[in-house]
């Protein structure tokens, strides 16, 4: 066998494997996706191969006769959104700060962002409850839901490890023609650090998307409950009495996963590494 023969075997191969290991991979979500739509339930594996004619999309609108999935779509928007603001702008501006600034206190600062990443939230949400609820007096608000994420050490981390790798002769030579740290920030180091970006919107966005717990326990308004909250109520309480309850639910698990795929889709090609020190010349 040459050596072009077993090239062209190797890549034969190479994509045989990541096909199989796709296919692996796509099936919960495509059974997912087929069982919900089933009007009788079949939770064999015979069921991920339905008759056509037992397709059907009442499992979705039983699920909207009993929770408003366009309100809980809009309080998954809000809640998802105020973390991602504060994620974004607190980490970039603590990550930049780690990173490209000399200031006294910088590594015991980085030190504590590293410490509260071993600190699991369900030790913190107690204290936080009593905080956001009782001192603050935020139960049954947007902002106390928000407010224990805005936030992340995680993102902090992330962003001070990619501007490290800045090349710094970026920043003296701005530095030597008058620009202000905001706007080296703004101008220079924000578009050399999309990876981190993108990074950090998908990381930060399947948090308080999915999040259950602390949006239940800070709130008992139905009309402020996001989504996650809405159909886990569902799906424990409602969705045994439906008609078919194993199609409910898988239905509830589509609606809640649904965005989270599509922002990936539409994200995964900014997944590209960036030549980061091809700004500086020599």
């Amino acid at each position: 066998m040459t050596d072009r023969t077993m090239s062209k075997f190797q890549v034969r191969l190479r994509g045989t494997v990541l096909a199989i290991g796709a296919l692996v991979f796509l099936f919960p979500f495509y059974y997912m996706v087929i069982g919900s739509l089933q009007t009788e339930p079949d939770p064999t594996v015979a069921g991920a191969f339905p008759n056509p004619g037992n397709l059907t999309g009442e499992n979705y609108v039983a699920i909207n006769e009993r929770i408003n999935l366009f309100q809980g779509l809009v309080n998954s928007g809000i809640f998802t959104g105020g973390v991602l603001i504060g994620t974004m702008v607190f980490g970039l501006l603590v990550g930049y700060a780690l990173a490209q600034l000399q200031w006294r206190g910088r590594g015991a600062t980085f030190a504590l962002a590293l410490l509260v990443q071993v600190v699991p939230f369900q030790l913190l949400i107690i204290p936080l409850y009593v905080l956001i609820a009782r001192d603050y007096g935020l139960s049954d608000n947007y902002l106390g839901m928000i407010l224990p994420f805005f936030i992340n050490s995680a993102a902090v981390i992330i962003f001070r490890q990619y501007f490290l790798q800045l090349p710094k002769e970026l920043f003296e030579a701005a530095r030597i023609d008058g620009a202000g740290e905001l706007a080296l920030l703004w101008r220079i180091a924000l578009p050399l650090v999309r990876p981190a970006i993108i990074t950090v919107v998908l990381l930060t966005f399947i948090g308080p998307w999915n999040e259950f717990l602390w949006p239940f326990l800070i709130t008992k308004d139905a009309a402020l409950q996001p989504l996650a909250v809405s159909l886990a109520n569902y799906i424990s309480n409602v969705a045994a009495s439906a008609a078919n309850p194993f199609g409910a639910t898988l239905a509830g698990a589509v609606v809640l996963a649904g965005p989270v795929v599509l922002l990936f889709i539409f994200f995964q090609r900014y997944f590209i590494s960036n030549d980061i020190g091809s700004g500086v010349k020599g």
